[in-house]
């Protein structure tokens, strides 16, 4: 049995520009981290004392005989993808899925990973995001960017930056202290809304040539926020700039926001907060807000009826935290089966 732990993500800077439409003409960069909620994905081989071959349990139970047979797109095309067989696998999480957190691209990456462990094959974070990215936006023909997968792979605070050819993570180098400050200033909160973020993103893809200086001028801001993490400059201004993007984001579409998720930024900056913004595509999910020390408990009253998320920082990314090798022949049906 292999067990893997993955994180979430929250995207700061830059959202939309690692849209392929985007960036492969424009280039694109994102400022995210992954913190301490995660995803955990267990697979194993199925015992063959079963009428079915592969069990997958999420918010549903599968029990299929044939791959063919999976609901779940990123199980069943992943499994195919790998060649995987008679699998047994469990998905639980800290946090709610379709809430902007990149749930989706956290569990593709964490199983992923899961499954190479599971062939004993050791695969770089680069080769698990890039198949990440693969499987959801190709294999699974989901909207989308890629930020996500590579958040999830990689971990930590970084700058990403993407290009025709590719793209490049360049961790964000600041003390300990001013990376536990801008932790400590900032306040996630549960909307209770759930939406699909694939589509919302595809109407983001189908708004980027109506909406290309914003999304031009949302790049520039990256290099903006960039700076004022690496200098002296008081984090404040880091939250002056989330408000600013914000602003700036949910004018790409109406599906971005709504009259309750505005009520409620209005409601916190009212409180004290600084700046904030919705994380993921947009339409509800989890609203992030910078605010100082001394206004925490009001923005805390303020939106007493939300549910207050506590969060640290994390830099591992993806990891196998366990790791029990198994001895498996493919059944003679599987062999029949890849033979084809």
């Amino acid at each position: 049995m292999i067990i893997t732990q993955t994180p979430f993500r929250m995207s700061f800077f830059g959202g939309g520009t690692d849209y392929p439409g985007y960036y492969k003409e424009h280039g694109g960069s994102v400022i995210s981290t992954t913190f301490d909620k995660y995803c955990m994905v267990s697979v194993g081989h199925l015992p063959r004392f079963f009428e079915y071959t592969n069990q997958i349990t999420y918010s549903k139970v599968e029990r299929v005989k044939t791959i063919d047979e999976i609901e779940h797109p990123a199980v069943r095309n992943a499994m195919l993808y790998l060649d995987m067989h008679e699998l047994r696998i469990d998905y639980e999480a800290d946090l709610p899925a379709r809430s902007g957190l990149g749930t989706s691209s956290s569990f593709a990456v964490g199983m992923l990973n899961a499954f190479y462990a599971l062939k004993g094959k050791y695969v770089d974070k680069r080769k698990l995001a890039d198949d990440a990215i693969y499987l959801e936006r190709v294999l699974c023909a989901e909207s989308g960017g890629i930020q996500d997968q590579i958040a999830a792979a990689w971990g930590g605070l970084n700058r990403i930056d993407f290009n025709a050819d590719g793209y490049n993570v360049s961790p964000i180098v600041i003390s300990h202290e001013r990376k536990q400050m801008l932790n400590d200033n900032l306040m996630m909160f549960f909307t209770g809304f759930s939406r699909i973020s694939s589509q919302i993103a595809k109407k983001q893809e189908q708004s980027i040539k109506d909406r290309l200086s914003q999304l031009k001028e949302i790049h520039q801001l990256v290099d903006e926020a960039h700076k004022i993490l690496v200098s002296n400059s008081s984090l404040d201004e880091f939250g002056k700039l989330l408000d600013y993007t914000w602003q700036l984001k949910r004018s790409i579409t109406s599906k971005i926001s709504n009259d309750s998720i505005d009520m409620i930024y209005q409601k916190a900056k009212d409180a004290g907060a600084i700046g904030g913004k919705l994380l993921g595509a947009g339409g509800g999910g989890f609203l992030l807000f910078y605010v100082k020390k001394e206004n925490r408990s009001a923005v805390r009253k303020a939106l007493k009826d939300y549910l207050l998320i506590p969060f640290e920082f994390e830099n591992m990314g993806t990891k196998v935290i366990y790791y029990q090798a198994e001895n498996y022949e493919p059944s003679e049906a599987n062999d029949m089966e890849v033979k084809k």
